[in-house]
């Protein structure tokens, strides 16, 4: 097999503007000599990678596939070459995850903080967004692990063996809400009386949990705010305006703090795991070393 490299790179920039003119533009080619090198790239693979028919274009499933492994060869290729620049060895590989919000600042720094006290002094890019998001970035090869909420049903909806994960730790979805004078919650969910609820939205990953155990407990509650964040829910929570569903995690300090209490038994909270995702099809060393010594048991255990 024959590919050239710049066909590759044509392909990512295309990925990536999702036009065919634009990316010529950043490939400075014409768009008629553009589009034959990802005509010959299709030739070369014997595959379809391109669907044409749609505005803006999309890629095919042969071609988010492909996208990963076309992004990690050129991204390899860069490296070999800044290194043989003396550039890589002053900055390393840059590990970039994308994570669920709340485990941006609830899990994440201590974490990392803890991989290099064991050793593994890892540079890292943090992006927080959506699971929705994150997926679609690591499909798509534009981040190399996402930290993420396990959900049993859903689970990321990709193929395990393509997309394995690893388990990080867990933690539990509290109900929380703001205290009166005396430091007691402001409502009780164990009272029969309607409370007023801080819900997620439709479709909102971390809902989906909130919402089976309320369904099963059958809470008496009217709903005053939908977001699908949830600190934006926890903020609403400290304003004294209902109850609100957030990881333990997130509310750690205002607990501590007596800002927020807990408004239920145990029965009224939902376990949480929290997962670390990988693409199996790329080869980024940095990745292969952390995921082998997470493996392996050798750093990183959850506590």
């Amino acid at each position: 097999m024959n590919l050239e490299t710049k066909w590759l790179e044509d392909f990512v920039a295309l990925a990536t503007t999702r036009s065919f003119s634009r990316a010529a533009e950043k490939r400075f080619v014409t768009q008629p000599a553009f589009s034959r090198r990802i005509r010959s790239l299709e030739s070369m693979l014997g595959l379809t990678l391109i669907n044409r028919s749609c505005t803006p274009i999309e890629l095919t499933e042969a071609g988010q596939l492909f996208l990963v492994t076309a992004r990690s060869m050129v991204e390899q290729l860069g490296e070999v070459v800044r290194h043989l620049h003396n550039l890589e060895g002053k900055q390393g590989e840059v590990l970039q995850i994308a994570a669920a919000h709340s485990l941006t600042l609830g899990f994440f720094p201590e974490w990392i903080a803890r991989l290099r006290r064991e050793g593994l002094p890892l540079n890292t890019r943090l992006v927080a967004t959506n699971v929705g998001e994150a997926v679609h970035s690591l499909r798509e090869g534009s981040c190399d692990l996402i930290l993420a909420y396990y959900d049993p049903d859903a689970a990321l909806q990709m193929d395990p063996e393509i997309f394995p994960s690893l388990y990080m730790g867990s933690t539990e979805m509290l109900p929380v809400c703001a205290v009166d004078e005396q430091g007691q919650p402001l409502f009780d969910l164990d009272s029969g009386q309607t409370v007023p609820l801080l819900a997620y939205t439709a479709g909102a990953f971390l809902g989906r949990s909130v919402n089976l155990l309320l369904r099963q407990r059958a809470l008496r509650s009217t709903t005053v705010y939908e977001t699908a964040m949830a600190d934006s829910l926890k903020s609403m929570a400290l304003q004294g305006m209902g109850v609100a569903w957030v990881p333990r995690l997130s509310v750690t300090a205002e607990l501590q703090r007596g800002e927020l209490a807990v408004c239920g038994t145990q029965a009224w909270q939902a376990p949480l795991e929290i997962r670390l995702y990988r693409c199996a099809l790329v080869r980024k060393a940095v990745v292969r070393l952390l995921w082998r010594k997470l493996e392996s048991g050798e750093v990183g255990q959850p506590k």
